[in-house]
Order: C-alpha cells, then sequence, then structure tokens
C-alpha cells in the first residue's frame, strides 16, 4: 500500500474512530482512483509512492465521466468522490498534496429514495413468525432438539423486538452485550458509526422479549461472563449478522412478506411509525443517531406520501 494511503488510514482510525468497514471502503475507493489515474506503480517498498500532487481537476473530472459510464448507482459514485475528497483533504493538510482537484468537482445531485418499510400489522406478523418456524420439528437439525429450538425462538424474537423498539441497526443489535441492557428503567447503550454511544428506549414487547431469552440463555450456557455478547449462537459466542439474516429471510417467508425486506426495514418502520404518530423530528433523530437532521427528514416525506394518498382516497373533489 502507498505510504500516504497508509497514514490516511491510521487517521480514519486515530482521528475519526472508523470502524475497519469505512476503512477498507475509503481505501478501496482511493485506490481504484489511483489506478485509474496514475501509471502501474513499481514493486520494490522503496519506490511505493504514488505523486498524488500530479492529479488535478481534469483528472477528478475524467475519473467522475469514466463512473458515471458503469451501471453503479448515483449514491456510490457520490461516496467514492467524498472519499477522494476526504482523502485530498488530508494530503493537504499533510502538505504532501498543494490542493484538493475533487474540492471543485461538480457533483450530481444524490437520489432521495423513499425508504421501505413495514406497517404495524407486517410487524405484528413478523414478530410471531420465530415461533411458528421453531415450533416445526420438520424444518431442520437445528429444530429437532427442543431445547435449542426453545432458545433460538426467544433469542430471535428479541433481536426483532429489540431492533424494531430502539431503531438499531442490525450491527448494533448484535454488538450489545448484557452490561449495556438496563431492564428496570428499559433502555439500552448503543454503538454506532463511529463509535458514537447513544440511548435507545425498550418498549414493554422488548423488554418482555428479552427477560424470556436471558432466562432461557442462562438455562442453556449458564451464566454468562463480563462482556459477553448478548446475543448467542449454539456454540456460545456472538450471533453474527448474516447468520441472523439467513433466518430473518425464512421468517419473512412464515410471516407472507416481500423478501426484498431485510432487519434494516425494521429501523426505517420504526421511524416512520414514530413520526406519523406524531413523534418530534429532533427526537427521532436522536433515537436514530443521525448525526444530521436532514437524515431524519426523510421519513417525514413517507409520511407526507400516506397523507397524500388518503387526500386522494378521501375528499371528493381531489381527483376532479
Amino acid at each position: 500500500m502507498d505510504k500516504n494511503l497508509s497514514s490516511f488510514a491510521a487517521y480514519l482510525r486515530g482521528e475519526r474512530n472508523a470502524s475497519e468497514h469505512t476503512v477498507s471502503s475509503y481505501c478501496s475507493d482511493i485506490a481504484q482512483f489511483a489506478n485509474f489515474a496514475f501509471p502501474a506503480q513499481p514493486d520494490s517498498d522503496e519506490q511505493a509512492c504514488i505523486n498524488w500532487s500530479s492529479a488535478g481537476l481534469v483528472n477528478a473530472r475524467l475519473f467522475l465521466g469514466e463512473l458515471q459510464k458503469r451501471e453503479i448507482s448515483r449514491s456510490s459514485v457520490l461516496r467514492k468522490i467524498s472519499s477522494l475528497r476526504t482523502f485530498y483533504r488530508f494530503l493537504t493538510r499533510e502538505k504532501v498534496a498543494d490542493s484538493n482537484p475533487f474540492a471543485a468537482l461538480s457533483m450530481p445531485k444524490k437520489e432521495r429514495r423513499l425508504p421501505k418499510y413495514l406497517s404495524i400489522q407486517q410487524i405484528e406478523a413478523l414478530m410471531k413468525a420465530p415461533a411458528m418456524y421453531w415450533s416445526r420439528p420438520d424444518a431442520g437439525p437445528e429444530n429437532s432438539n427442543p431445547e435449542f429450538a426453545n432458545f433460538a425462538m426467544l433469542r430471535d424474537t428479541a433481536i426483532l423486538e429489540t431492533i424494531y423498539s430502539g431503531g438499531l441497526r442490525i450491527n448494533e443489535a448484535l454488538s450489545l452485550a448484557e452490561s449495556g441492557i438496563d431492564l428496570l428503567s428499559d433502555i439500552v447503550k448503543v454503538r454506532g458509526k463511529g463509535k458514537k454511544e447513544r440511548i435507545a428506549a425498550l418498549g414493554r414487547s422488548a423488554s418482555l422479549a428479552l427477560k424470556k431469552y436471558l432466562d432461557a440463555r442462562k438455562k442453556l450456557f449458564g451464566t454468562a461472563q463480563r462482556g459477553a455478547p448478548l446475543f448467542m449462537n449454539k456454540l456460545g459466542t456472538g450471533l453474527t449478522p448474516r447468520s441472523f439474516q439467513r433466518y430473518f429471510k425464512t421468517y419473512l417467508g412464515m410471516a407472507g412478506l416481500p423478501q426484498d425486506m431485510t432487519p434494516h426495514k425494521l429501523r426505517h418502520s420504526f421511524a416512520t411509525h414514530m413520526l406519523d404518530a406524531g413523534a418530534d423530528l429532533r427526537s427521532v433523530q436522536e433515537l436514530l443517531g443521525h448525526a444530521n437532521l436532514s437524515t431524519t427528514q426523510i421519513y417525514t416525506h413517507v409520511s407526507a406520501q400516506r397523507l397524500k394518498n388518503a387526500y386522494l382516497k378521501a375528499h371528493p373533489r381531489a381527483k376532479k
């Protein structure tokens, strides 16, 4: 890796508290630009240093044009350009480059897609799906063990309830530690993007589901060690997002819900239902852990569209 790119990765980890996933995405985007804008670099470690300062606005425009020719989403194009803008800002700060060729680049407008979400009735159906699945002894070898089947049913119900109750991301939910759960106050401490911590709420259904799950976990694995993950797999280690997503697809089928739904749609559903019920935007922003209010405002468009549809359906002169 180029030494300046290595320094940038260290900067992301140390000064911006970026996750490894974020660091990897930044480095991948920057490496793509390097392959496009610069000739093949020598293999010698002593010479592995790209002349980043030689790139100008023309290179930035040509790269943007190349990205737009490919069949990738506009949001991905914007992310790559944002990565490079941040990288060159770092290089100018470190006096490696004299200017930021991506700073003055005219950018395409970001697509504003309305988030998909589940209705309250669909949420109710989904919450019942784990019990339906794990009560079937013919569904798979894991189901043939009644003790584990009961544990898995209570675990996955608790995960679904916790995600929807607090508006959590799937990674946030599966990274929870038991020490971060306060079932007396019905709150949970969540570590979100950039390692930022926030407090999320646990509704009555989520708290009850967690209590039942913790009782079953103790019977199966005994008292968990301090710092152990809250949600465990059959080996007593942390359940991974990939594993839960496979179960989630099964639960969608059991509930008769569209297969393109994901655990993240529960987070969208949380925000939409909160705003529809009259919650103020700032409170929802804090509960979701959004850094900018504009990110939360997209859910107001969902609610506004619902109002518009109701108007068109009900008003006698709406369609005349």
